[in-house]
């Protein structure tokens, strides 16, 4: 089931009206009987991959607390935990580009490998609810958090429906007691259920009406990149990095709103990245719950950066790049992945460099147009990267740079040859006015630090109306879809 279909928008309701009625020990169980079917109307079947990563992990999860400091025995069972479901997403998501892979090398030494195609298809969220799993198993064996012994619970911390198939990636230590308290405390606050709706109506107006416009663009530009001219290449990627940015953060806020509706606060999942001012930072704000997820159980554990400055350049690439390979079986994924450990490998190199030629030359690094400047610059740099997150192939990739920088024809803005990319002049102008909104409220959030909800509540209540119903005019009026329109899954659906 989809955020962005009619069957959830019957769905929500429901499910809190029933869950605010009952008695509260029977809200954990309706909250994970709701979260199976959530996902069952995907498919039914793969619901039991869901719950093979449970049992799993839940069971480990007891046995390495029973193990006590028996150090051998709990590294034995943590290995295992990890082996089953880590084999289990590899089966399902990368089964074919082990299998491509090791064909090409093959054929490099004379070995021919069996062609034979498997029927797998893809678990929609596994990559989202395996790291969750994985999270907790590891969190118990550091001894970080106590393994939960109430299998519902549990279960119900794996499946939760919000965030289940993309996020955020949620930690033990900030779920599993908010989901306890639902079964003692009257959680019904007006205020939260508010903030929750509004910023539902949020993640709504950022992928229907910026997100899926933007992907009319993104999606003919680069089907045809051989045949476009370079403003167009560029516009392509341009509104690919808004595209990507809403539709993921939409799904996140989404999320958040739906989970808060319900008592439980989830981790906040993207902070006005575009404002960053480093490829560093530009991570800290983006998909930070996957980015703190391979730092605190990748990074860290391979020597962070208390090491050398090879060896902290090292764990940065490896970091990158398995966070690459976790989007996407495919070496355009993983080359994505390891440009962007790439420049932050750069900066942290150039910082000293940076810093004595700002010196020399007098240039005060406090300023806002020297904040602004490493801020573009931060954003062409992402965006660039993203080229090869979208194409087919790295050697596409490449080809769309060439042909984006040597057939740059600034005229085409003039000759109205850009309504030829699925846009006309009024999609033109719903997406730019939803491009200024979102760049607004991300800017009130790096002022005030206040997301939108906390933004639009803090007016008074004739103001607050007033956005309100605006955005969900916008929506209404300028949501993509209707006859003929088939719901654009979120791009993170796939991962």
């Amino acid at each position: 089931m989809q955020f962005t279909t009619f069957e959830f928008i019957i769905f929500f309701p429901i499910v809190v009206g029933l869950f605010y009625a009952m008695p509260k020990k029977f809200r954990q169980p309706w909250l994970l009987v709701v979260s199976y079917y959530f996902y069952m109307g995907w498919n039914a079947k793969y619901a039991l991959l869901i719950l093979a990563s449970t049992v799993v992990t839940y069971v480990g999860g007891i046995v390495l607390e029973r193990l006590g400091d028996d150090k051998r025995k709990k590294i034995f069972a943590l290995s295992a935990c990890i082996a089953v479901n880590l084999g289990i997403l590899a089966f399902f998501k990368y089964f074919y580009f082990l299998h491509d892979t090791l064909s090409a090398l093959g054929s490099l030494f004379g070995i021919k490998i069996s062609e034979t195609r498997l029927d797998i298809v893809l678990p929609v969220g596994i990559s989202f609810y395996t790291f969750q799993a994985l999270g907790y198993i590891i969190d118990v064996y550091r001894g970080n958090t106590a393994a939960e012994k109430n299998f519902v619970r549990y279960a119900l911390f794996v499946s939760f429906f919000p965030q289940l198939v993309a996020g955020p990636i949620e930690r033990s230590g900030n779920l599993i007691w908010q989901l306890e308290r639902l079964g003692r405390e009257n959680v019904w606050d007006f205020d939260r259920v508010t903030s929750g709706l509004l910023t539902m109506l949020w993640g709504f107006f950022m992928k229907l009406v910026i997100a899926d416009r933007a992907a009319v663009l993104v999606n003919t530009v680069f089907g045809v990149y051989y045949m476009c001219n370079g403003l167009m290449l560029f516009m392509g990627v341009f509104m690919f990095a808004i595209q990507v940015y809403c539709d993921f953060a939409s799904y996140s806020a989404i999320a958040i709103g739906a989970a808060r509706v319900l008592g439980v606060e989830l981790m906040q999942n993207f902070r006005a990245p575009f404002f960053s001012t480093s490829v560093a930072e530009l991570w800290r704000r983006w998909h930070i719950s996957l980015s703190s997820w391979f730092k605190d159980y990748v990074y860290i554990p391979l020597g962070g950066n208390r090491c050398s400055k090879p060896r902290k350049s090292f764990n940065t690439m490896v970091t990158f790049v398995l966070s690459g390979l976790w989007h996407g079986a495919s070496w355009h994924y993983v080359f994505w992945g390891g440009l962007n450990g790439a420049y932050i490998v750069a900066g942290d190199l150039l910082r000293p460099l940076k810093a004595r030629i700002n010196n020399k030359i007098g240039v005060r690094s406090d300023t806002l147009g020297y904040r602004f400047f490493q801020g573009v610059c931060t954003f062409f740099l992402f965006m660039f990267s993203l080229i090869f997150f979208r194409a087919d192939t790295v050697k596409d990739g490449f080809y769309y740079i060439q042909r984006m920088l040597g057939r740059f024809d600034i005229w085409s803005l003039f000759n109205e040859s850009v309504y030829n990319f699925g846009l006309d002049r009024k999609e033109f102008v719903v997406l730019f006015i939803g491009v200024i909104v979102l760049l607004i409220v991300d800017a009130f959030y790096v002022i005030r630090g206040k997301f939108f909800a906390e933004l639009v509540k803090g007016q008074c209540l004739a103001v607050q109306y007033v956005v309100t119903i605006t955005i969900l005019v916008m929506i209404i009026a300028c949501g993509v879809y209707g006859e003929g329109y088939d719901a654009s899954q979120f791009i993170y659906f796939q991962f």
